[in-house]
């Protein structure tokens, strides 16, 4: 077809669109927000899980990281071992940077599986204790646990301590 048969109300109709404010809505905003956690809520959780622990008879640390896996609170009970500051640290980092759950991540990620390369990123601690931490559907940390004689003993530690702050994670 010649470019001069082309019919002119169609390459007009073309340009505008091009031109038009909202033709190109689904385009990103320039700036974004995201949700964090206050510091008060993250110590709050970090006291919860270390109470949680205790109960159980566990001497643990227990870290808070923020969406990018940045501390953001750390306590460490008096007779846990120096390797739960990194360990707990590392587990939180994961648990945010993968958005998932290190026990869960140490089964997908375990030797021979496809997924298996991830355990070689510098932070990942794929062992149980790391959890992420929502808020109406949005990651807005990470909690870790360590010390406790397991990682499902940790991540168990780690739920029932988010279950004490449920309720104000909800109110985002």
């Amino acid at each position: 077809m010649k470019a001069s048969s082309f019919p002119l109300y169609l390459v007009v109709l073309g340009c505008l669109l091009l031109v038009t404010p909202g033709a190109w809505s689904d385009a990103p905003p320039p700036l974004v927000g995201y949700r964090s956690l206050s510091p008060e809520l993250a110590m709050k959780l970090v006291r919860r899980t270390l109470e949680a622990c205790r109960r159980h008879g566990y001497q643990v640390g227990v870290a808070v990281v923020d969406r990018s896996g940045l501390l953001q609170a750390y306590v460490r009970d008096r007779y846990a071992g120096p390797h739960t500051i990194e360990v707990a640290m590392r587990k939180a980092w994961t648990a945010a940077s993968f958005r998932t759950d290190t026990l869960s991540l140490a089964q997908e990620t375990r030797a021979g599986s496809p997924q298996s390369g991830i355990r070689w990123v510098g932070q990942a601690m794929m062992v149980g204790g790391g959890r992420p931490i929502e808020a109406d559907g949005s990651l807005v940390g990470a909690l870790g646990v360590s010390g406790a004689p397991s990682g499902a003993l940790d991540d168990q530690c780690a739920r029932e301590g988010l279950a004490a702050i449920e309720d104000e994670l909800n109110l985002f």
